[in-house]
């Protein structure tokens, strides 16, 4: 009898481990699979954002100013003009903020877009399968969104110091202290509205548009992944049509980003997109710089995209060995 009581814990605890186990090991998983969605992102931003910083730049000084004869042929002739009166670097100014702001953004982004792939994956029961068209674009626009909500004062911080001379804002931090002192705290979230509108499209456009390129590389190639060159192309189509689509809404906040300092006095998105519209006309307007994008926009978005994959592959690989791609 002594021995009964003795043995009963006994196969009580060999029943209960492996349960407890399997709950640690598959929580260290899904850890993991964030930490890599996350470093992935950061340095596909990073790396994305500073091989186009001079022509984003340019595209910011565009629409943010109210001239009219702004064409491709005269953005370059700015770089150049900026090179000469500036200096070489001066061509990356704001860049720093950009890195602040582009990371965070970034990891956030693709690791949200990871998540909410699953989620809807599971909801709509396509576990471990692509997902159907209105998914796929509802995950690349809760992504954008989740990422915009996140980190937008940097992204006002660095519209502010593309714009403006060195002497004006000396760092992040003084543009900061000065919006905060000159024009109060809201003025960091000034163009938010127009923000959100824009991520919606232009995020769930564009992760749309690369997830769905590859699958359909993958059912007519044969081939389970895409060259390097190939996601660069799937990246820059993605980038292309995502943009282009919400290009307006990008100028207004810009230049609701920027009136602080530029002399304009934006209050809403309607009111400046009429303003824009009345002074400028609708193409010349609110499309104005639009050139320049399609030139940055595939090129960076491009570069994002196959960073991000091939660094998850890396990260998969030395985590589990060769044979695991995604």
């Amino acid at each position: 009898m002594g021995n009964g009581v003795r043995e009963g814990p006994v196969e009580f605890q060999r029943d209960v481990e492996p349960v407890a186990a399997r709950i640690p090991a598959e929580d260290n998983q899904e850890k993991k699979k964030v930490l890599n969605s996350l470093m992935s992102g950061a340095l596909a931003g990073a790396v994305a954002k500073t091989a186009v910083a001079p022509l984003d730049r340019t595209k910011i000084m565009f629409q943010g100013s109210s001239r009219a004869d702004l064409s491709l042929q005269e953005a370059y002739r700015l770089i150049y003009r900026t090179y000469l009166n500036e200096g070489f670097w001066s061509l990356w100014r704001g860049n720093s903020a950009t890195m602040v702001r582009v990371i965070p953004y970034a990891a956030i982004q693709f690791c949200a877009h990871e998540e909410y792939k699953q989620i809807l994956g599971n909801y709509y029961g396509f576990q471990g399968k692509a997902l159907t068209p209105f998914p796929r674009f509802i995950a690349g626009s809760l992504a954008g969104t989740t990422a915009a909500m996140v980190t937008y004062p940097l992204d006002m911080v660095r519209a502010r110091m593309a714009v403006t001379p060195k002497e004006m804002y000396s760092s992040i931090v003084h543009v900061f202290i000065r919006i905060s002192r000159e024009e109060g705290l809201k003025t960091l979230y000034r163009g938010f509205t127009p923000t959100i509108l824009g991520v919606i499209p232009y995020a769930g456009l564009s992760f749309f548009t690369y997830e769905t390129l590859k699958k359909v590389h993958a059912e007519h190639s044969g081939k389970a992944q895409p060259s390097p060159p190939e996601r660069l192309l799937f990246g820059a189509c993605a980038g292309l049509i995502g943009q282009s689509a919400s290009y307006p809404l990008d100028v207004v906040r810009r230049r609701m980003q920027t009136a602080g300092v530029l002399g304009h006095t934006y209050s809403s998105i309607l009111l400046t997109m009429q303003e824009i519209v009345r002074e400028e006309g609708l193409i010349r307007g609110l499309y104005k710089g639009l050139s320049m994008n399609w030139v940055k926009g595939p090129i960076a978005v491009g570069i994002s995209f196959t960073t991000f994959d091939l660094t998850q592959i890396l990260l998969r690989k030395l985590q589990h060995g060769p044979g695991l791609e995604r």
